[in-house]
């Protein structure tokens, strides 16, 4: 009763829809989220993703459209792109792509070849699909390999240098969707440059961090940044691609459109510019600072109960726990038992993982969300 969100819910001529919405807001409203890629939307980010812009098309790039009309969805795209630039001080971005997958796929393409050698994270070890996984776009149109975190859980710089040399990759990429500790870009560009690789970063769920500067910046380091839109940075759904290189700025923008994608999400990319400028003010700092308060106290509380934390704490805004080992359970077990709860999770890979992906040996545990409808350390100590 003391975190409540404001969404209203929703009437339409349509009940079956929004019966199912207006469930879902319910569900929103009584479960605590903890899951490290949702968080929840200002009401203004809301408005602005369901306006009236989802009826315009407009393919290609402000003032270079091939469609007439679009005097208005040229002010907000250009908009959304100089908030974004002002917000990681980047010299290019593009704020088209519909989702980091989409923008991963763009921005390899933008560097490598088809069926050029990418090396990854592994996604046992914190990886993505999109980093060349084998079922994903990335496993299929590259060849690819793979680094993975130590027994300890934390990267190994030495050792992906030594796989590096091995391999010599066209592309090296780095960052993670369940790492919980500090990526190092600047080793990451030194291991690329003594291959001759190209360097791309997914900071996806750091952006928010970085974008603050409570996480180490790549771009001084990486021919390409992608992110989502959505998680620490706390605005709609959606992915985006920064570069600091106008050559790979070209490239990007030739890929995203026609490469990828066909007409914009102007809808989409007016909420991203919402979030863009909400992120520029001063209170989103101190917001993301409390992230990574939580996330401390609530991995810390876990551990004085002698919980098995993969890679032994949290620098940022997540963690991970080794179910099997603490309770033996397996994650989809774990998941299941906190959703009656109204707890909500989700399953994790862990290193060294004996369990199916669908079955997995961790959940996967993130601050974003709750620290969004106002929970401190104490509540965070209170619900672990």
């Amino acid at each position: 009763r003391y975190f409540m969100i404001k969404y209203q819910k929703i009437f339409l001529n349509d009940k079956e829809i929004e019966k199912a919405i207006n469930n879902e807001l319910i569900r929103q409203q009584d479960r605590i989220e903890l899951i490290a890629s949702e968080n929840y939307v200002s009401e203004d980010v809301l408005k602005a993703a369901g306006s009236i812009l989802t009826n315009k098309y407009g393919e290609g790039y402000p003032h270079k459209r091939y469609y007439g009309g679009c005097e208005n969805v040229d002010v907000i795209e250009e908009l959304a792109i100089e908030r974004l630039k002002k917000l990681f001080n980047v010299k290019y971005a593009n704020v088209q792509p519909y989702s980091g997958s989409v923008a991963n796929a763009a921005a390899i393409a933008s560097l490598i070849p088809k069926n050029g050698k990418i090396l990854g994270m592994s996604l046992s070890s914190g990886g993505h699909l999109s980093h060349g996984y084998k079922i994903s776009f990335s496993g299929y149109f590259y060849q690819t390999y793979f680094y993975d975190v130590d027994k300890n859980g934390i990267l190994d710089y030495d050792q992906i240098l030594e796989l590096a040399k091995k391999i010599k990759p066209d592309l090296i990429i780095c960052g993670a969707s369940a790492y919980s500790r500090i990526i190092d870009f600047k080793k990451f560009k030194e291991i690329a440059d003594q291959v001759g690789a190209k360097l791309m970063a997914d900071i996806a769920h750091i952006a928010g961090l970085v974008a603050t500067k409570l996480h180490p910046s790549p771009f001084e380091y990486c021919d390409v940044v992608t992110s989502t839109t959505h998680k620490t940075l706390r605005g709609a759904r959606g992915g985006i691609i920064m570069t600091n290189n106008s050559e790979v700025a070209q490239k990007v923008d030739r890929w995203v459109f026609p490469g990828y994608q066909g007409g914009p999400l102007f809808h989409q990319i007016a909420a991203k510019a919402v979030a863009f400028k909400e992120a520029l003010d001063p209170s989103f700092a101190i917001y993301q600072e409390q992230i990574i308060k939580n996330a401390k106290a609530f991995c810390n509380e876990f551990k004085l109960a002698n919980i098995e934390i993969v890679s032994g704490t949290t620098d940022n805004h997540l963690f991970m726990i080794n179910v099997k080992k603490s309770f033996n359970l397996t994650g989809k077990e774990a998941t299941e038992i906190l959703e009656r709860a109204n707890i909500t999770v989700n399953k994790n890979a862990i290193p060294n993982d004996l369990e199916s992906p669908q079955i997995t040996s961790g959940i996967r545990l993130g601050t974003p969300a709750m620290t969004t409808r106002g929970f401190k350390e104490e509540e965070f100590k209170t619900l672990a």
